[in-house]
């Protein structure tokens, strides 16, 4: 698994000063499908570089199973208005997903200190040069971590409730925010039939995709297997939009919906996108094999 060295990113709308971000951090994905519309460039990678490889157990990689229903069961009220450390970083956090973390600057290893004998929790939010700070995050809880002799922290966390910023407590020694809850609007009467056809429509485009996805990198191409795994609607669709890599803005403005239906269509969309580039791209190949 590769780790991202993630370096200063200047808040917009958060605060007014300019935090350095010194920390590595690493998501995982489900395959090794890739969406071409997102394909990362230096504009989109923005401060991100490619660092050490480093070996992490398998267990780490985000997958379907990983999107339990527990941050949609007994979820703060979207009325609570709550103190919560963030912690900017150029990537984006779902509910559900695992996101490993290292980290080292002085100020998070203070706020790390302070979480380890509170609450485990801290607010991951979007941030990169161009578009500064965003206002919707998500909570990231601390499900395993590690102290080393020089106090770095290695950290395992778990994507839990979205929020958003409403006002800035304090900047130093890191930020914190008091933020609402986020949670998708119910669906109408009959809602909950078209989000399960929808979610279906997505989980076929995602098994095409990487079916053909495989196929142009000249990987066996084996049946894809049930990536869903039970999932209701809302996980599902947050799941989905964690495997767009390389597009965070994507993913954060997948992250920032509030409703599943208009979520499931923007991924359901992007995936079609994606799988007419591959299946002219595999075209191509089959008349062009050595190009």
């Amino acid at each position: 698994m590769a780790f991202a060295q993630l370096i200063s990113s200047p808040p917009s709308s958060l605060s007014h000063n300019k935090p350095s971000i010194n920390a590595t951090a690493a998501t995982g994905s489900f395959s090794s499908f890739f969406c071409p519309k997102f394909l990362p460039s230096a504009a989109a990678a923005g401060t991100v570089h490619r660092g050490r490889r480093r070996r992490r157990p398998n267990s780490l990689r985000c997958s379907a199973s990983s999107f339990s229903e527990k941050h949609h069961t007994g979820s703060p009220s979207s009325d609570d208005v709550v103190e919560l450390p963030l912690f900017p970083l150029p990537l984006v956090l779902f509910p559900g997903a695992i996101l490993p973390l290292q980290i080292f600057e002085f100020r998070y290893r203070m706020m790390m200190h302070t979480l380890l004998q509170t609450d485990l929790r801290f607010g991951v939010i979007y941030t990169d040069s161009v578009s500064g700070t965003a206002d919707v995050g998500c909570v990231g809880e601390i499900v395993k971590h590690e102290r080393l002799v020089d106090d770095r922290f290695f950290l395992i966390c778990k994507g839990q409730e979205r929020f958003r910023v409403t006002s800035i407590v304090r900047t130093k020694p890191y930020l914190v925010a008091q933020v609402t809850w986020l949670e998708d609007r119910p669906s109408g009467d009959d809602g909950g039939d078209d989000l399960e056809s929808l979610a279906g429509e997505v989980e076929t485009y995602m098994k095409d995709v990487i079916r053909l996805s495989n196929r142009l990198s000249g990987k066996p191409e084996k049946e894809v297997q049930d990536l869903r795994r039970n999932l209701f609607p809302t996980p599902f669709s947050f799941f989905v939009g964690s495997t767009f890599e390389g597009a965070p803005r994507e993913q954060q403005a997948l992250l920032e919906l509030e409703d599943t239906a208009t979520r499931l269509k923007r991924e359901k969309e992007t995936l079609r996108n994606t799988l007419n580039y591959l299946t002219a791209a595999t075209a191509v190949k089959d008349v062009f094999p050595s190009s």
